[in-house]
């Protein structure tokens, strides 16, 4: 039970890596607070979790929203009296195209639901964990925009996901002092709707990585599990790679 009595925030929490991730952290025993745009799939979630043998509430809402992200910290503090730790998971991949055809609203967009929002978590969960003596931070950034294996036609998501690195970089050395840690995941091709459900194109996607297969959003969310638990106590300010290998194949 790596995570008993760890209230943690988890965004992106209805489907894929976030929902794996709020299933693997109550199985460890902590308090979740899920956040998603998708209610009833979110409320569903919740209720899953709290029929078993976990602890979870439901905050429905858009990241884009700075008071979305206050909320979720004063429900954590209300319900479960504090916070302390956060997996910042949800995002976009947004339209795929070249810059000088991008429209500038798909850019904005693909900005402000990656990155600004990540932004608006920290400015209200830092002070939260200042209050519980420490934390942990995970953001889900991605291998595109980190590693040398480029991707055509996702230069707004690049930008967005290499954005994470930076600022988690920063976040830990501000608040290292403060016992609060703050990283982020990369991982390769995973299985969640993200990737459709075209199976020629799940096959394209698996023949990319070494390992010669997708992730499992499972697998992801034993990465996320490891960060913000105590197993990872020495380790902040990195962009852990849990990419089966991709970005070494195609560099």
């Amino acid at each position: 039970m790596q995570l008993t009595n760890k209230t943690i925030i988890i965004t992106g929490a209805s489907s894929g890596i976030g929902a794996a991730a709020a299933r693997t952290f109550a199985a460890e025993g902590a308090n979740l607070v899920l956040g998603a745009r998708r209610k009833p799939l979110l409320d569903q979630l919740a209720e899953q979790i709290n029929q078993g043998s976990g602890r979870a509430i439901s905050v429905s809402g858009d990241i884009k929203d700075e008071q979305y992200a206050a909320t979720l910290v004063q429900r954590a503090k209300d319900e479960f009296g504090g916070l302390d730790a956060a997996f910042n998971n949800a995002g976009i991949m947004g339209e795929v195209g070249p810059i000088p055809s991008m429209e500038t609203t798909n850019w904005l967009d693909v900005i402000a639901t990656n990155l600004t929002s990540a932004f608006f978590a920290a400015k209200y969960q830092i002070p939260a964990m200042k209050e519980q003596g420490g934390g942990s931070i995970v953001f889900t950034s991605s291998f595109v925009g980190y590693t040398s294996a480029g991707m055509p036609g996702m230069g707004a998501y690049a930008a967005s996901k290499a954005g994470l690195i930076g600022l988690a970089q920063s976040l830990s050395i501000e608040h290292g002092i403060d016992g609060i840690r703050a990283n982020t995941l990369l991982p390769g091709g995973t299985k969640t709707a993200m990737a459709g459900e075209d199976s020629a194109v799940h096959d394209y996607i698996a023949g990319l990585h070494p390992l010669n297969r997708m992730a499992t959003p499972e697998e992801i969310a034993q990465v996320a599990l490891f960060l913000l638990s105590d197993q990872s106590a020495f380790v902040t300010g990195s962009a852990m790679l849990a990419d089966g290998g991709v970005s070494i194949k195609l560099a």
